[in-house]
């Protein structure tokens, strides 16, 4: 995945119930196809492709991990220079972080911010070319 430059959108997730049904809907109306990467906790991450090019991914939800009512939707993450850093500032502009930063393998870190009027996106700072 390309780094994007600080404040541009980096990242776009389908969060969802069912990766199947998913997969099947957006196979037959946009023709893409998928990569499926195992995790840690024996779950899939599923890479979604638009020919060569990542279009994004999908993470299914499941119960009891804080998703219990929330439907399925599309989660975008934008690029930040340092995460850390950045949050202070939302607090101070009356902002709240939703989940304190966390660092994903290989993908950066993360953190998930909530802005003033109820908007939930997540920021990411990638991880260097040298730490990568």
């Amino acid at each position: 995945m390309p780094t994007k430059t600080h404040g541009l959108f980096h990242w776009n997730e389908l969060m969802t119930w069912s990766v199947d049904k998913a997969k099947a809907f957006y196979a037959d109306t946009l023709g893409w196809s998928y990569q499926d990467f195992p995790m840690a906790d024996g779950a899939n991450y599923t890479v979604c492709m638009a020919g060569e090019e990542v279009a994004g991914g999908i993470w299914e939800m499941t119960p009891g991990t804080g998703m219990d009512g929330v439907p399925d939707h599309w989660f975008a993450y934008i690029t930040v220079d340092d995460v850390d850093a950045r949050i202070a500032k939302v607090r101070d502009a009356g902002g709240e972080v939703v989940k304190e930063p966390f660092d994903v393998p290989q993908v950066g870190r993360i953190a998930t911010v909530k802005d003033k009027a109820g908007a939930v996106v997540g920021w990411i700072t990638p991880p260097t070319k040298s730490s990568a």
